[in-house]
């Protein structure tokens, strides 16, 4: 006889076969350190398989999103995961997403940090607001910052990093200069795709410049693991619920408000 369709109709194979899609890099042995963690609980069939329902896929995808574009650990993922959160209602169907524009209290809660943390990122440039709003670029560092702390990376350890983005967004606007001088219709259409199409080509020499530098310190990549230029821009970073059996990845998002260049690639800093 079947499985009860509710409580878990989905094989391991099947819940990749719907994932992968969105997320490449999932694999078996991610979904089980991820079980092992306890943010998801499948269902057993009478032979020991995990079995997962609908809601246990939903719950994955949760999971997996929270840690591309948020850059979350996984303590913070358990906790707005927890009955009666916004994230828990959204899977549920109910609202959640953060807005756009964050008050200081919002931007607070959002990310999982206090009034002096946020302080500090105000006051090393890591995070800037507009009058008294904070934009997702806020968001997005204060997560960014918030991984790298297991490392023991500070705020204070940053101001290289902003200094660099500061340094390419200004790079970047005099490349495009002449096309914003242009007086044609589609002249600040050209100049923004010629602006993001630089900010990716100095995003992977940033890159590969870091690479070359830890491998003469004699970091180089382990074997195994793929050196981060290889990987797309939404690739994951620090313990996102990082796959034991993969490589892992990630990236620092500027704040400027010009341009949001992506540098930084991988765990070390300039």
């Amino acid at each position: 006889m079947g499985e009860p369709e509710q409580r878990g109709q989905f094989s391991i194979g099947e819940v990749l076969a719907q994932l992968r899609p969105e997320f490449p890099d999932i694999s078996p042995s991610k979904i089980r350190f991820l079980e092992e963690k306890g943010l998801i609980e499948p269902a057993r069939s009478r032979s020991g398989y995990r079995r997962f329902s609908a809601a246990d896929i939903e719950r994955l995808r949760d999971i997996l999103t929270m840690q591309r574009d948020s850059y979350l650990p996984l303590r913070v993922i358990r906790e707005r995961l927890a009955p009666g959160t916004p994230a828990a209602r959204a899977a549920d169907g109910g609202p959640g997403p953060a807005p756009a524009d964050m008050s200081r209290r919002q931007l607070m809660e959002a990310a999982g940090i206090g009034e002096a943390e946020l302080t500090e990122l105000e006051d090393y440039g890591l995070i800037r607001r507009v009058g008294r709003q904070y934009g997702p670029e806020a968001l997005a560092v204060a997560r960014t910052v918030a991984a790298l702390h297991q490392y023991g990376v500070q705020a204070r350890h940053l101001r290289a990093v902003r200094a660099a983005a500061d340094r390419e967004a200004n790079l970047i606007e005099q490349v495009v200069a002449p096309q914003l001088r242009q007086r044609g219709a589609g002249a600040r259409d050209a100049a923004s795709r010629t602006a993001w199409q630089v900010a990716d080509l100095t995003r992977r020499l940033h890159a590969t410049l870091v690479e070359s530098a830890l491998a003469e310190a004699g970091l180089a990549a382990a074997a195994g693991h793929a050196p981060t230029s290889s990987y797309e821009s939404g690739a994951d970073i620090s313990d996102r619920a990082v796959d034991p059996a993969g490589p892992s990845a990630g990236g620092l998002r500027s704040a400027s408000g010009r341009l949001r260049v992506y540098l930084g690639k991988g765990r070390g800093w300039p």
